[in-house]
């Protein structure tokens, strides 16, 4: 990708909670990185769970957002509004023949794996700890599976990885450029994905008509993001996303992922945790200027 062309960041946080000062940060560097390049940062609102995303949380969003200086460039992408898009997504997998329909309740996933590793085996896990898919086959006899497709029982549909990486060939890789202590003008290297590690990925479920993997891939895609900046806990899943990039003809951003805020005992901050909020911190009296420098900017 050429270093004179427009550059576009995007920042994508989710209003199913106030932000913290991680958010802060990545916020921060995205329109900073842009700013240095002569581009544009722009935001996307990840509210697929529209139960636990409300108005109210959006609109506080916007609020914090505006406070610590990052533009909300028109058009504001709100994927609760772009569920067709997703759908559309799903079907050309379903036509590779890569979508499958999976009944295994979370209790019955967690309760084949410990009687495995009960009984020695050692079971294959992601690179966030869970363990890998059984396929329902292994768990459930064809009379039950039928008997769930029949009375159309809850589901997920899942990625065949195998079949994926298989259509993807060996070359998969993705461009990095390092963190926000690289200069923003320096090459990227080349890393290979290993998406297989992650297996048999969740895309949509029953009630829901995407994921967080395949909606940032098809969200990037429709904004033209050029650079994706964000943090080192989504390193991994790099490989899932450019699998469904080479699979899907969407282009390929460059990615950096940088440092994780963490809290007192060492775990990066959370919204579920109720860790304290950019909004607390402000009624606090807390200025812009310190929440640059307890996020390390300075």
């Amino acid at each position: 990708m050429s270093s004179t062309s427009h550059r576009v960041f995007r920042f994508a946080p989710s209003p199913n909670g106030h932000l913290h000062l991680g958010h802060a940060l990545s916020a921060l560097l995205n329109v900073e990185a842009a700013e240095r390049l002569g581009g544009t940062a722009f935001l996307r609102v990840e509210n697929i769970d529209e139960a636990r995303c409300t108005a109210n949380l959006e609109q506080d969003l916007y609020e914090d957002l505006e406070w610590i200086g990052y533009p909300l460039v028109a058009p504001i992408l709100r994927q609760s509004e772009r569920f067709e898009a997703y759908r559309s997504a799903l079907v050309r997998l379903e036509e590779m023949g890569l979508v499958y329909r999976a009944y295994l309740t979370r209790a019955e996933i967690k309760r084949a794996v410990g009687e495995a590793e009960a009984r020695g085996i050692v079971w294959p896990r992601d690179p966030d700890g869970a363990p890998l898919y059984p396929r329902d086959t292994a768990v459930l006899t064809d009379e039950e599976i039928r008997r769930r497709r029949d009375k159309d029982a809850p589901y997920a549909l899942r990625l065949d990885m195998a079949g994926a990486v298989a259509r993807a060939g060996a070359d998969l890789s993705w461009q990095e450029a390092g963190s926000e202590g690289t200069a923003l003008e320096d090459a990227p290297e080349r890393i290979m994905a290993e998406p297989a590690q992650w297996g048999d990925v969740i895309l949509a479920r029953k009630d829901t008509p995407t994921s967080y993997h395949l909606s940032v891939v098809v969200d990037d895609a429709e904004q033209g993001i050029t650079d994706v900046l964000r943090g080192t806990d989504l390193y991994a899943a790099t490989s899932v996303h450019r699998l469904l990039q080479r699979l899907l003809d969407l282009p390929e951003p460059i990615y950096r992922h940088h440092r994780l805020i963490l809290g007192e005992d060492g775990r990066k901050l959370s919204k579920s945790a109720r860790d304290t909020s950019l909004r607390m911190l402000r009624a606090e009296g807390v200025c812009v200027s310190d929440i640059r420098r307890l996020v390390g900017l300075g």
